[in-house]
């Protein structure tokens, strides 16, 4: 398996610290109403530089490392998205995100699972990911492919394409 290898254990004050503030912005995001000043101000706070304009998450929010997610304009993340963010995550714009997404850029390492083996995950510009469907560390899912609904997505998508099961295989080409 290849990609950052990071051992938690080893983490630095400053590290925990951003990971305990994180975790309170997200805990106070998903208990405030949708909508409202309130909610868009915690977004910014927990995504910082990375939310892009007139993009929107929905609560029930769940993961770690938000400042390793860059989520592009116009993008739609629906209710229950699962970010599990250290090896990165990038959302280009006009990205629709299903409820129920996992995106999971970071693994326990298979010999020493205190490890994790981190590698990032890509997702292109007008891309569909269906309800429910899991995207695995290190996948790039290319520009107008369509994620079905459930599909664990173990290896690259291809621009244009609709892919799904489990694993997600090909289906057919985006007309």
């Amino acid at each position: 398996m290849h990609g950052l290898i990071v051992d938690p254990s080893k983490t630095t004050s400053e590290e925990q610290a951003e990971g305990i503030r994180q975790a309170q912005v997200l805990f106070k995001l998903n208990n405030t109403m949708p909508f409202t000043d309130e909610y868009e101000d915690l977004l910014r706070e927990l995504f910082g530089a990375g939310l892009g304009e007139g993009s929107t998450v929905r609560p029930g929010l769940a993961g770690v490392c938000f400042d390793q997610v860059k989520i592009g304009r116009g993008v739609i993340v629906m209710n229950n998205c699962l970010m599990m963010a250290r090896g990165g995550i990038t959302i280009e714009d006009n990205a629709l995100i299903a409820a129920n997404v996992q995106l999971i850029s970071n693994n326990h390492d298979l010999h020493n699972r205190q490890l994790l083996v981190c590698k990032p995950v890509y997702i292109g510009r007008n891309v569909w990911i269906g309800a429910g469907a899991t995207i695995l560390p290190g996948v790039t899912v290319g520009d107008n492919a369509v994620v079905a609904a459930a599909a664990v997505v173990t290896r690259d998508v291809a621009p244009n394409t609709i892919v799904g099961g489990n694993p997600a295989r090909f289906i057919k080409n985006v007309e």
